[in-house]
């Protein structure tokens, strides 16, 4: 609608230029130049008539020219005349009547000049009169042209536009999940149907969504006891398992069986490192992953590390003298999903080192594995998200582990930074100080 208004501002301006055009031209380019038909007909009787009866002028006045004029002889005498109303200018002579704007001809007898016929009508005057009125007529034009074309484009734009703009801002704002603010309707709109119409849909997409984010929370509450049920079977199996180890190693039995025993016992730590996975993971949905933080020995990542490296593949530094501002059980949790990544993935030895870094503890657990393509270093913390060499490998997983480990980082106000390496891969915990 801005285009609209511009083009009618355009146009205004170019009516005004025309208009001033108009008058400069009219005033000074026919200047001299501009005589009706009527006064040269007018001209040329009065001049013929005076020519065929000079010797007795009188006769002329009988006759009716339709205008007043005066005959002087070379003299500049007045020889006859007719003025009516008007008024011949005392003294009146050709160079006065040229100077005034009188129309005038010469009398031309036995092609000698006898005498001159100066007609006592402005012919300018008149021109000017014509000319003041064409320019307020144009004027008078441009100004209703304006006028209306202003009133029609305010009309359209209040009736048609805003309503279209409204509904295209509603519908953005519905696109983006805002439901709750209604659209506004105008008694004037005549889309009004409309616009109910799309009022109506947006309060049964609300209603929808509310129906949707509660019948998801109640999936989720549902995961969340199965998955906290499913706990209590899983450490009776885990327990069951150990027993039956202990009792087989007593009595030197089949070694064949130890092994299946310890399958059983991996397959179970498995099954309570994914049901741990989807229990954090459903809480966090819910709203209900609770961190409380508080100042614990840095000493203490040592004691979670050995909880962790049953494969005795880790490696660490000695961790400084330091208070860290940590949940213990939630850091535990991150430090055992990124060893068991590594165990996972790369199999290799890890070095855990440590580094005072600002007002972090720099914790850095590297491995020596083939590392993640640079593309997918920015997605292995997203949730469910499995790389595409591993995605359809024999290698289980969830997708959840390292989702888990940087959310309760970020909980406890700290940071996890993955990275590949020359020689393999490894993850950055930045862990705050007390």
């Amino acid at each position: 609608m801005k285009n609209y208004f511009k083009f009618v501002a355009i146009l205004a301006a170019l009516f005004v230029v025309g208009t001033v055009a108009f008058a400069i031209w009219s005033k000074y380019g026919l200047k001299g130049h501009l005589r009706s038909d009527e006064v040269t007909i007018q001209l040329n009787d009065l001049a013929s008539d005076a020519e065929e009866h000079w010797e007795d002028l009188s006769v002329l006045k009988d006759k009716d020219y339709g205008t007043n004029y005066v005959i002087l002889d070379m003299s500049n005498r007045v020889l006859l005349e007719k003025t009516g109303n008007d008024t011949a200018p005392a003294g009146i002579s050709v160079e006065k009547a040229i100077k005034a704007g009188y129309p005038y001809a010469y009398i031309i007898k036995d092609n000698c000049v006898e005498g001159c016929v100066i007609l006592l009508t402005d012919t300018m005057e008149a021109y000017g009169r014509e000319r003041m009125a064409i320019i307020i007529g144009l004027t008078a034009l441009c100004i209703i042209f304006i006028a209306g074309a202003w009133l029609f484009g305010t009309y359209i734009n209040r009736s048609i536009i805003e309503p279209f703009e409204r509904m295209k801002n509603f519908a953005g704002k519905v696109a983006e999940g805002n439901l709750d603010e209604p659209l506004t309707m105008d008694r004037g709109n005549m889309f009004g149907a409309f616009t109910e119409s799309f009022d109506i849909m947006r309060e049964e997409l609300s209603e929808s969504k509310k129906r949707e984010i509660a019948l998801q929370k109640k999936e989720r509450e549902l995961v969340a006891s199965l998955s906290h049920d499913l706990k209590t079977p899983i450490t009776g199996i885990k327990l069951t398992v150990e027993l039956l180890q202990a009792q087989t190693h007593k009595n030197n039995e089949n070694t064949e069986i130890l092994g299946k025993l310890d399958n059983i016992s991996k397959k179970a730590e498995q099954i309570d490192a994914l049901v741990s996975d989807l229990f954090s993971s459903t809480l966090e949905d819910l709203g209900e992953f609770k961190v409380i933080v508080r100042d614990e020995p840095a000493t203490v990542i040592t004691d979670i590390i050995k909880k962790y490296d049953d494969r005795d593949l880790v490696k660490s530094d000695v961790p400084p003298n330091v208070l860290i501002n940590v949940d213990t059980k939630r850091l535990s949790q991150v430090i055992g999903n990124i060893i068991s990544n590594s165990y996972k993935y790369a199999e290799t030895k890890i070095d855990v080192t440590y580094k005072i870094l600002d007002e972090f503890l720099e914790m850095r657990i590297r491995d020596y594995g083939p590392g993640v393509p640079e593309d997918e270093i920015s997605l292995i913390a997203n949730k469910f998200y499995r790389g595409k060499k591993w995605a359809d490998s024999k290698e289980e997983g969830s997708g959840l582990g390292l989702y888990i480990a940087k959310t309760l980082m970020e909980k406890m106000n700290g940071e996890m930074l993955p990275e590949n390496t020359e020689d393999g891969f490894a993850i950055t915990l930045l862990i705050p100080l007390s």
